[in-house]
């Protein structure tokens, strides 16, 4: 492809590792693959071969086969320049908010689903600061620690899927929020100076909203029972919940009521072990402070 003499080279899927559907996701594989044949139908309706609509757009036939086939997830400018060059109308491009759903990987997609439907969450994690509170150069920091290593692009995907999740914070009536976090994982350098600044002003920040509870757990605590893992407690308006905790009945989602007696009882005895939410607060304003 040339653009005024000069060659200009087609994104293969070299360039774009990371968007594929999971495999066990049926829901995802059937909204691409819908996307995919629409593309198609488009594409074929107004006598474009494959490698021509990829010259087109910018892509390599090889990409214009998988998205059209379903085996890839479009990008958004993607479907921006297919929408113009099979004159759509629009119609290409409205295909977005489909395709928005289930870009992120599925089991994001489903907490994220229900952390929308909750009207209290709780959350102690004991190795790591809650998902819902890292800012996005903390996550991304703690991504590029797991091995085995993510490809860029599928890094990106993590890190934007779990910003995502934050939109929790913007839901009218607000959900009642409540996080324990260990003293340990505040202080362990996750990233430069300038990304644990970042992190412990968001904990402030989101630590004096007037729906949330924000607690530390100091590291000369004693022992407690979430010294075996995370715990997960969420609460719907129906009166229905759901827990999870790596310490009890194998890390799996539990609803029935007993299971989830044992954990938000577990989780209310760490929550009256650790340091009150104003105290809290003014020690991770002394960290930020000595960071």
């Amino acid at each position: 492809m040339t653009v005024d003499g000069e060659a200009v080279r087609l994104k293969s899927e070299a360039d774009e590792p990371g968007w594929e559907v999971d495999a066990d996701d049926e829901w995802g594989l059937a909204v691409i693959a819908t996307v995919g044949r629409q593309l198609k139908l488009r594409r074929e309706a107004v006598g474009l071969r494959a490698g021509e609509f990829g010259t087109a757009v910018g892509y390599g036939e090889d990409l214009v086969y998988k998205i059209e086939g379903g085996k890839r997830i479009p990008r958004f400018e993607y479907l921006d320049k297919a929408d113009e060059v099979l004159n759509a109308g629009g119609l290409i491009a409205a295909m977005k908010e489909d395709v928005k759903k289930v870009r992120y990987p599925k089991k994001v997609r489903d907490l994220a689903q229900m952390e929308a439907r909750a009207v209290e969450i709780g959350v102690y994690v004991c190795s790591s600061i809650a998902g819902l509170l890292q800012t996005p150069e903390h996550a991304r920091a703690l991504l590029e620690s797991w091995q085995p290593a993510y490809s860029p692009e599928d890094l990106e995907r993590r890190v934007a899927a779990r910003m995502a999740r934050r939109a929790v914070y913007e839901r009218s009536p607000a959900p009642a929020l409540s996080f324990v976090l260990e003293e340990a994982t505040l202080r362990r350098k996750v990233g430069g100076t300038m990304v644990r600044r970042l992190q412990f002003e968001r904990l402030l920040e989101v630590g004096r909203l007037n729906h949330v509870t924000l607690q530390v757990m100091p590291m000369d605590s004693a022992p407690h029972p979430g010294m075996s893992g995370r715990i997960e407690v969420l609460k719907f308006e129906d009166g229905t919940a759901v827990g999870r905790s790596d310490g009890a009945f194998n890390g799996r989602p539990i609803t029935d009521p007993r299971q989830l007696r044992i954990l938000e009882l577990r989780y209310g005895t760490i929550r009256a072990q650790a340091l009150p939410p104003g105290e809290s607060l003014a020690f991770i304003e002394k960290l930020l402070g000595e960071t």
